[in-house]
């Protein structure tokens, strides 16, 4: 196939990819660009993952586009909600068209003789390799393996009987109703999905080798929403944006400078959250709060579900697999 040149070739039509190519068309109008993009759809992570309850882990009105505004007063979005404002994002600034699904870029090189960027991609649909050069290359392809997710190896794994399940790959007619759960991990997914599973499953237990800090939020800003009656629609996002950045501005340079005060702090509002007979061990991080990027709980969902019973933590090593299910070191 012949070569295709562009002045910039942008790798993934993800949140970054379709960001890049909006200012590319406002700031450098007579440039030409192309998205190449290995699925079929946009949205990268947000098309990619779909497990029960998924959502962001940070506020739209700061994750979101400065140059379109997140509307509404929710600061915590769903997957599909987040997807979807993508996608609207590139059909309003006509970038969609520039979007070629379905290639697997393989090779990217610089070649220093011709000054320019030389790539081929596998269309995956025709087996054809298709070849690209450009004067400038931007990767917003994220860090997940779409074809392999991160996988531990567990001893005794295959002994198990019941079903294993990674997030990224997540079956669509999965159905988990009345089964007691074991979710391995304590980061974002987790907090995510465990009290979102504890609405349907028997019980859900999360298992994590070490605490995390934990950060309770709204998923609604009432603020916002007042802002949105009496202000221009981006006189209020720009607001509340440079509000949340000031912030995460302010709590990040304060845990650096006052790491212990702001320990106390955190764990204060987690107490309160969970109540005196939780053993906070399972909330008391090892390290200094943003030694690890804090991970927010929605509306206080997993505290709720760990009171209502349907959800608990234990802190733990795994020593193995069994047939019924997960034996501790403890």
């Amino acid at each position: 196939m012949s070569n295709q040149h562009f002045d910039v070739l942008i790798i993934g039509a993800g949140v970054s990819g379709i960001g890049m190519a909006c200012h590319l068309k406002s700031e450098c109008p007579g440039k030409s660009f192309a998205i190449l993009e290995r699925r079929q759809s946009l949205g990268g992570t947000w098309d990619l993952f779909r497990y029960p309850g998924i959502r962001s882990d940070s506020d739209m009105f700061t994750f979101g586009y400065n140059f379109r505004p997140w509307t509404g007063g929710k600061v915590l979005a769903d997957g599909a909600s987040i997807k979807n404002y993508v996608a609207e994002t590139a059909r309003e600034h006509d970038v969609e068209r520039h979007i070629r699904f379905g290639l697997a870029v393989k090779t990217a090189d610089w070649s220093g003789v011709d000054k320019c960027w030389k790539l081929t991609a596998l269309n995956e649909e025709t087996g054809e390799t298709e070849h690209y050069t450009a004067n400038f290359m931007v990767g917003c392809t994220g860090y997940y393996n779409y074809d392999q997710g991160y996988k531990p190896d567990f001893p005794d794994e295959s002994d198990f009987r019941g079903q294993i399940v990674h997030p990224q790959h997540w079956p669509e007619d999965l159905d988990y109703t009345g089964k007691k759960v074991v979710v391995i991990g304590s980061g974002a997914t987790a907090i995510t999905l465990v009290p979102t599973m504890a609405e349907k499953a028997a019980h859900v237990t999360m298992l994590q080798r070490s605490p995390t800090y934990l950060m309770p939020l709204p998923s609604t800003d009432k603020l916002t929403l007042a802002l949105q009656k009496i202000l221009p629609e981006k006189t209020a996002y720009r607001l509340t944006r440079a509000r949340n950045i000031a912030i995460s501005r302010f709590l990040y340079q304060r845990s650096r400078k006052s790491p212990q005060f702001m320990r106390r702090l955190f764990l204060s509002i987690i107490k309160r959250k969970v109540g005196d007979t939780a053993d906070m061990r399972h909330f008391t991080p090892d390290y200094n709060p943003w030694d690890q990027r804090l991970c927010v709980v929605k509306d206080g969902d997993l505290f709720q579900a760990m009171k209502a019973g349907k959800a608990a933590i234990a802190t733990d090593h795994i020593d193995r697999f069994t047939e019924t299910g997960i034996r501790l070191k403890s």
